[in-house]
């Protein structure tokens, strides 16, 4: 099958896994039926072109970097397409950690001891959060965080692993500017790499500022950020398999 190639760059770029039958295969071995029920939704075919496909933006704020060790405090979650994100749809959480808070943590996202005192265990709202992500496909910011935090949570919680195809905007990002060329220049020159960060990556497409470290707010500015990158780099018509992960 023909891949388009984007029109600035990344032409090495290889396309993903192929999801559809991936989840064919966890579908079949899934025994829990919360995430049975979720293999069954499906994955788009991965020919279809990103103007068809029905995104939902994740971001999560946790208590530090290691999904082994640390714990998920708060959940955001907003619905998209390429043309119009459904703001009404989406949902926040803030859930209760396993350990209790540290100093650094409260001081980054600003969700505090008492804020969580009274919060669910995530496992009472698993099962919204999994229907609101089933036969979408997730989009992040930085899928080593999103990804493997939900991954890690899920297996503590129902035993099993949960593995979903994700649109990552900071490896987009990536593909253009932390090539090896710009990495050896940017080492032989002493000069820092351009940040692909959320908030600095939002500002190379004039998209507005938001205050960062919220669930919420994150996953509106993951979203807008995949529209600005697709319509920027790619257009509708790029299926959707050269880009998920």
């Amino acid at each position: 099958m023909l891949i388009l190639e984007p029109k600035n760059g990344a032409k090495d770029v290889k396309p993903g896994p192929d999801w559809s039958t991936l989840n064919e295969r966890l579908k079949h071995k899934a025994k829990v039926p919360l995430l049975k029920r979720f293999y069954e939704a499906g994955v788009v075919n991965g020919e279809t072109p990103v103007s068809d496909v029905e995104f939902v933006a994740l971001d999560l704020e946790t208590t530090g970097l290691d999904p082994s060790k640390n714990d998920i405090v708060s959940i955001g979650l907003v619905p998209f397409t390429l043309s119009r994100i459904h703001c009404r749809e989406a949902k926040h959480w803030i859930v209760k950690p396993r350990k209790p808070l540290e100093d650094d943590s409260v001081v980054f996202h600003g969700i505090t001891h008492s804020d969580v005192s009274d919060a669910p265990d995530l496992r009472r709202i698993l099962e919204e959060v999994l229907a609101t992500l089933e036969g979408k496909i997730v989009v992040v910011h930085y899928r080593r965080i999103e990804r493997d935090f939900i991954e890690a949570a899920v297996k503590s919680r129902l035993g099993e692993t949960l593995l979903f195809p994700v649109v990552d905007t900071l490896e987009i990002e990536s593909w253009y500017y932390r090539k090896p060329s710009q990495k050896f220049w940017s080492c032989l020159m002493k000069k820092p790499l351009t940040s692909i960060r959320l908030a600095d990556s939002r500002r190379r497409y004039n998209l507005p500022f938001y205050q960062g470290h919220n669930a919420l707010t994150d996953a509106i500015a993951t979203a807008e950020l995949l529209q600005a990158q697709i319509a920027h780099r790619f257009g509708r018509n790029y299926p959707i398999k050269a880009l998920w992960r």
